[in-house]
């Protein structure tokens, strides 16, 4: 039974719901029992770690805020600045939230992750998450996906290209988007990516996703070194960006416990009224209790709190 169920749970969507003007519902892919559970789960007690960005691995222009959280770029011109996460990954299947306002990105917004030997500031105006073999990094404003100094491709969609396909390469010439062919950026019109995105990081598998508007856009990257520490990391060049943090929940390579999966599909067909409906089930108080205490409220929105102020360190 377990199987059957976690094969049917496969198919379903498992995201906070998709605003109704959304592109990406019918970009989706079926996602794993795993990653279902963890999106339908409440995000780990605040304060976790792994929800912090590093005070020593970032470039100097970003400033990091008191609770670590969020970090800010300093206005610098000819610059192009990146911060990791405090705590990265080798094993097991985890879910960040990056919230990075549309209208503080500019262009060479990246998120993704790197290894600890990614570099964090360069001069000029470059993508610098993916600029080389460490790192992986979908630019927002373009939807390209980069790795070592070339575009695989866009991400989500049909326009996606292969490297045996043809790339586009940042080296060794200018890392402007001027170096891109014109008839390369105009061969698909970028979808607008929201504030809200989620990285989906199989460290066992060796694969990066992005969940948006509720939708799993699928793998973006595969191969992925197995083994190595990985971060979340993002990089900037727009003065003033502001970027928060939230580490939301993470799985083993074990399959999900069959309770686990049965309170899953129950929390789906209730749909959004799952703490009301939860109540009127003929149900013993310590099972409403389980699927209660695994509904996502409204405080349990996982995006973290603004902090005022910012470290020196």
């Amino acid at each position: 039974m377990g199987i059957t169920l976690s094969l049917w749970l496969q198919g379903k969507s498992a995201g906070s719901p998709p605003s109704s003007s959304s592109a990406f519902p019918p970009l989706a892919v079926p996602i794993s029992s795993r990653l279902a559970i963890i999106l339908n789960s409440s995000p780990v007690p605040p304060g976790d770690r792994r929800s912090r960005w590093s005070s020593v691995h970032r470039s100097p222009h970003f400033l990091l805020s008191a609770c670590k959280e969020e970090v800010t770029r300093a206005p610098t011109e000819q610059s192009s600045d990146g911060v990791r996460a405090e705590l990265g990954v080798m094993c097991g299947l985890h879910v960040w939230e990056v919230c990075w306002s549309p209208i503080q990105r500019g262009t060479h917004a990246v998120v993704g992750v790197s290894t600890q030997n990614c570099p964090l500031q360069a001069v000029g105006y470059n993508v610098l998450v993916g600029r080389n073999s460490q790192s992986w990094g979908w630019e927002l404003k373009s939807n390209h996906l980069w790795h070592d100094g070339q575009s695989l491709g866009l991400y989500p969609g049909e326009g996606r290209r292969s490297c045996s396909e043809g790339t586009l390469d940042l080296r060794p010439q200018s890392h402007t988007s001027s170096s891109i062919p014109k008839d390369a950026q105009m061969s698909q019109t970028p979808l607008p990516i929201p504030e809200r995105i989620l990285l989906v990081l199989d460290a066992d598998a060796g694969t990066l996703g992005y969940v948006v508007d509720g939708s799993f856009l699928g793998i973006a990257f595969k191969d992925l070194p197995c083994g190595v520490e990985l971060f979340p990391a993002v990089s900037s060049v727009r003065g003033g960006a502001n970027i928060r943090l939230c580490y939301l929940n993470g799985a083993t390579r074990d399959p999900p416990a069959l309770m686990a999966l049965c309170g899953l599909s129950i929390r789906q067909l209730l749909g959004q009224q799952g703490h009301v409906q939860t109540q009127k089930l003929p149900l013993p108080p310590v099972l409403q209790n389980y699927l209660m205490s695994n509904i996502p409220s409204d405080k349990d929105v996982p995006t973290t709190a603004k902090c005022s102020s910012f470290a020196k360190d």
